[in-house]
């Protein structure tokens, strides 16, 4: 025999009790005997408390409340109960809820409620239900009765949570079952004590119904049905990619219960342990789905961790204090008290050195926990022994379940680095010496964030998501968006990573998403539904959203994203961006910047500074890395200026040359703004920071390549007049170095004083930067160990593609490091 649960949900309505309907007529065609125990009509119970109190309370709208219970049951039967056969039950429904009325009108007499009545009140709930239950099922063929469970289960006389006496239970029963083969449908939740009054099992109660008939019955398993499929690795409300768990241990199913999974309620439990009956949660509107078994082993999966549970609201009391220290029944005296007051504790942690005691309440229980701990250790604080009561709120408890997690090193490593990656401080750390459960208490509004991190690590490790925050869609930012696009699958099928771009702004609009933007749009698609921008808004958006693995793409030229670097560092978000006006301002903004990134332990990624797709900067970091030191960097850091001076032959008039390049994109629209050296000052400043010289962008020297009367133009059309008359100027120059077997390049020095200078130079065969062509840039870097023979990098240093290929790589990059 099985024995069956259906819940409030899955009998809350006609459509519903349908659906039931059908699943045990299934259960009998196959000739499967089963017992079935059912819940009150969802939010019957908890009417049914209301219209108690306001009852006891002399209110009078009790009894449109009454209406409104009575009209949920009646509505259900006219739509379920054909007609002829609808006055019959109809007629005993009405003599229920006439009773009903009787035990309010006497409450409202009384101006009380107690427990006793309480009790009674709620068991109609249950009697209403298995009611018209068994009237459908008999009418669709089925073989059933109702079963009011005061008639066999019996407890004492506590009323609100009643202790079954088994001895007599089971006898009962047992002598029932074995009088009829009629399918019995039995009221959950309650039952009566010895001299026949009603009692019930408290919370969780028709759950714990199923249980004690499951095992007077010795069923060879109890299913509860509910309305999600099983028991889930996390909350699926929280957590989108939750899945269900093919079976479960006792002891694992309790650890989750008491954490907050609500599919399993602890006491349930208790007979079916100790018959050793298996407990399957099924999902009453999938009924196909094989559901959650819980049994005495554990399943086979191999992961360490079996689900992730969480207490949303939890308050975190604690005494301390050097009195505490070695001193015998201080933790006896604060329990005690505590019991003694009424608190239950649902994690406790207690320093090795005994100075310090904390233990999470619900927060209803934190100002009394607060008032029970200052009476009893008043003694103690008055000598200040003991120090005053500390009491956090806002916090939540998160734990992980297991039991693969014992003697498996590296578990909890796991677990505080993804949180310390994605910001999270943890307040609180417990666990118990079978490792079946590693506990830590958060701040709350980092419960989503955290459970979402933890769930990637632990049970998505073949599948990453990074969320994604773009600020600028100008060149740099769409050809990032379409190489993104364009790399989807391949991320998906041979990376295991999906880049979920979850904002995204430009100058005037920015839009959001939690599930991801579709960046198979357009720009202008992906906008189009989107608010006034800018890029103060967008970053405190993206703050609020506190997504986990989250990466800021700072796409824009301007300084306006910049000032904020450090606040989104200090939120453990990571940042990556071509944008170099953070490295190569101030040197104090520089360094907050870097000791932001450090002490939130996140990632802030710049390569494209310098050399935009070209390794310059992460080539020089792992010099210094590994020890060694730089003597000398020598660059050719425009892709500009290295077109210009590379194309620059004899016939050629300069002026044309660069008018040449502004046409083509090469140069700014006001190529002096190339041509005066500023960007490449920016750039020698910033390798000269990473070298580890400590400059300020004055402290870089840049000798004018133009002349005067060039950067003095009003404007463009004058610039290029005035230029045309330095054409002879440039000639000469460019004449002259030939002559001697040299060419004119535009060089950037950080010499071993650390003297940073920006210059145009002639350079032999002899040098690196002779052969060098189109718009190729270079580094060359001198260390103790590249002493003889530099390390020199080369390859493309401008255009859009690869500066956002190289944005792109450091999205992968911050990916590995949040994810791995």
């Amino acid at each position: 025999m099985k024995v069956l649960k259906f819940g409030g949900t899955s009998v809350g309505s006609a459509k519903n009790i349908q659906q039931v309907a059908s699943i045990l007529s299934d259960y009998q065609q196959s000739g499967q005997r089963v017992a079935v125990v059912v819940s009150a009509m969802s939010g019957i119970t908890n009417k049914l408390i209301e219209v108690g109190n306001r009852a006891a309370s002399g209110d009078e709208t009790y009894k449109s409340l009454l209406k409104d219970i009575e009209s949920t049951h009646l509505t259900c039967i006219r739509e379920l109960i054909e007609v002829r056969r609808q006055s019959k039950t109809i007629a005993f429904v009405k003599l229920l809820l006439n009773d009903l009325e009787d035990i309010l009108r006497g409450i409202f007499l009384l101006k009380e409620l107690s427990l006793r009545s309480l009790d009674i009140l709620q068991s109609f709930g249950e009697r209403l239900s298995s009611f018209i239950i068994a009237e459908y099922l008999t009418q669709i063929g089925v073989d059933a009765e109702q079963l009011d469970a005061r008639y066999v289960v019996r407890t004492n006389a506590v009323f609100g949570g009643a202790k079954v006496d088994f001895v007599t239970t089971n006898s009962a029963i047992t002598k029932h079952f074995g009088e009829t083969d009629k399918m019995q449908i039995v009221t959950g939740f309650i039952a009566s004590s010895e001299s026949g009054e009603t009692t019930t099992l408290g919370r969780g109660g028709s759950d714990y119904s199923a249980a004690i008939f499951g095992a007077a019955l010795n069923a060879s398993e109890i299913e509860i049905w509910t309305d999600v499929d099983g028991v889930m690795t996390t909350d699926p409300r929280v957590v989108p990619t939750a899945f269900s768990l093919q079976q479960l241990s006792y002891e694992e199913a309790m650890e989750m219960s008491h954490f907050g999974a609500k599919v399993i309620y602890p006491p349930t439990l208790q007979p079916a342990i100790k018959k050793n009956i298996s407990l399957r949660i099924r999902n009453t509107f999938n009924p196909s789905f094989p559901g959650t078994l819980v049994t005495s082993k554990s399943g086979q999966e191999d992961w360490p961790v079996k689900g992730i549970s969480s207490i949303k609201d939890i308050s975190l009391v604690t005494l301390s204090g050097s009195g505490l220290i070695g001193v015998p029944g201080v933790s006896s005296r604060l329990f005690g008290a505590l019991a003694r007051g009424g608190v239950s504790m649902i994690l406790i942690t207690q320093a090795s050195s005994e100075h310090t005691i904390t233990f999470a309440v619900a927060p209803s229980d934190a100002s009394a926990s607060k008032k029970i701990i200052e009476e009893e250790f008043f003694n103690e604080m008055a000598s200040g022994k003991v120090n005053p009561v500390e009491v956090e709120n806002n916090l939540s408890i998160l734990a992980i379940i297991g039991e693969n997690m014992a003697h498996r090193p590296g578990v909890a490593a796991k677990l505080f680095s993804a949180l310390g990656k994605n910001g999270v401080n943890i307040h609180a750390i417990a666990q118990g010496s079978s490792e079946l459960n590693v506990s830590v208490v958060i701040e709350q509004k980092h419960l989503y964030k955290s459970l979402n991190a933890l769930h990637e690590i632990f049970f998505l490790s073949d599948m990453a998501e990074l969320n994604v925050f773009m600020l600028g869609l100008g060149l740099i930012g769409n050809t990032l968006l379409t190489q993104m696009r364009d790399q989807a699958e391949y991320l998906l099928t041979e990376r295991n990573l999906r880049l979920n771009v979850v904002g995204a702004a430009n100058s005037k609009k920015m839009i959001f998403s939690e599930t991801g933007l579709d960046i198979s749009l357009t720009k202008e698609e992906i906008l189009a539904e989107g608010e006034a921008s800018n890029a103060e808004q967008f970053v405190e958006k993206m703050i609020e959203m506190n997504l986990p693995n989250s990466v800021f793409v700072d796409c824009t030229p301007g300084e306006s994203a910049v000032k904020l670097y450090e606040k989104i560092l200090l939120n453990s978000i990571s940042i990556t961006t071509p944008n170099k006006i953070a490295n190569s301002g101030t040197l104090e903004y520089y360094l907050r910047c870097q000791a932001a990134a450090k002490r939130r332990g996140v990632k802030f990624l710049y390569e494209t500074n310098v050399g935009a797709g070209l390794p310059v900067i992460g080539p020089l970091q792992d010099l210094r890395r590994s020890g060694d030191k730089i003597i000398k960097i020598e660059g050719i850091l425009s892709g500009t200026l290295s077109y210009l001076f590379n194309t620059f032959a004899a016939g050629m008039k300069f002026s044309e040359l660069v008018k040449q390049a502004k046409e083509m994109g090469y140069t700014e629209p006001d190529p002096r703004d190339d041509l005066g050296g500023v960007d490449v000052a920016r750039k020698i400043l910033i390798l000269a920071r990473e070298a580890g010289y400590h400059l300020e962008p004055s402290d870089v020297t840049v000798e004018p390549i133009l002349p005067q009367a060039c950067l003095d133009a009003a404007s463009v059309d004058d610039f290029f007049v005035e230029l045309e008359k330095a054409n002879s100027l440039f000639e000469k120059q460019r004449a002259e170095a030939e002559v001697e077997g040299k060419a004119l390049r535009i060089v950037a020095t950080l010499d071993e004083e650390g003297k940073a200078t920006v210059a145009l130079k002639a350079v032999d065969s002899s040098h690196p930067f002779y052969g060098l062509v189109g718009s190729d840039n270079m580094v060359v870097f001198t260390s103790r160990r590249y002493f003889n023979e530099p390390l020199v990098i080369r390859g493309p240093g401008a255009g859009a593609e690869v500066t956002a290929a190289g944005v792109f790589a450091e999205i992968i990059t911050i990916g590995n490091f949040l994810i791995n």
